[in-house]
């Protein structure tokens, strides 16, 4: 059986992405790591580098157990899989590459919503990499969330999908597409109407859809 790594820095993301596994890759287990003070650590000044050692060492906890493949859950983060993958012997992957690339591929005018300034700046990074990968010149229009955040770590997951979807629809009202920077705000888009929805980008089912190309390149070899 194939198994998946996943490293969470908020609960919010295990069982959403857990349930994807299961529909898109059935024959799959999936290992969760979860550490929910990476986040707080950053908002608080906190950087990259900083959480990069224990982040190496849930990697290479993983690899122990037997995963064949590494996803990081997190956007905030998503930049230490590239410090991460000549550690070990498997590959690690981000959760919203895949989201970057189908954006960068199929629009000029990106919006990009948060609910952390933390995730706002490498998910641009991501984008603009894969601009530059191209060839191509793409406006990019940012909205942060912050009070979304606020209200999802104190439990009022009602108010936090209020929010992201009044700041969802703000940026389609000016873009071609809207990328979502955070996994945990996937659901909201699931309660726009169906003909909106293409409109937005989310990083869960396209990152999966990677994985799970991955998991065949891996058994082609």
């Amino acid at each position: 059986m194939k198994k998946l790594g996943i490293i969470h820095t908020t609960p919010v993301t295990i069982d959403a992405l857990k349930k994807l596994v299961s529909g898109m890759i059935p024959e799959c287990e999936t290992i969760n790591i979860l550490d929910d003070t990476i986040l707080p650590q950053l908002i608080n000044g906190g950087t990259l580098e900083d959480i990069t050692p224990r982040w190496e060492q849930y990697a290479k906890v993983l690899e122990s157990r037997g995963a064949d493949v590494i996803l990081s859950a997190c956007s905030s983060v998503g930049e230490v899989v590239d410090v991460v993958q000549p550690k070990v012997d498997v590959p690690v992957m981000r959760i919203d590459e895949a989201m970057g690339e189908h954006a960068i591929s199929n629009a000029t005018k990106i919006g990009v919503a948060a609910t952390l300034e933390t995730t706002m700046g490498p998910t641009i990074n991501l984008l603009r990499k894969k601009a530059e990968e191209i060839g191509k010149t793409v406006e990019f229009t940012q909205q942060v969330a912050s009070s979304a955040y606020e209200k999802l770590v104190q439990g009022d997951k009602e108010g936090h999908d209020q929010d992201v979807a009044a700041v969802l629809k703000q940026l389609a009202s000016k873009t071609e597409f809207v990328v979502l920077a955070q996994a945990s705000m996937a659901r909201v888009v699931a309660t726009f109407p169906t003909e909106e929805q293409s409109r937005f980008l989310t990083s869960p089912k396209l990152g999966i859809a990677a994985v799970k190309e991955k998991f065949e390149e891996l058994a082609s070899k």
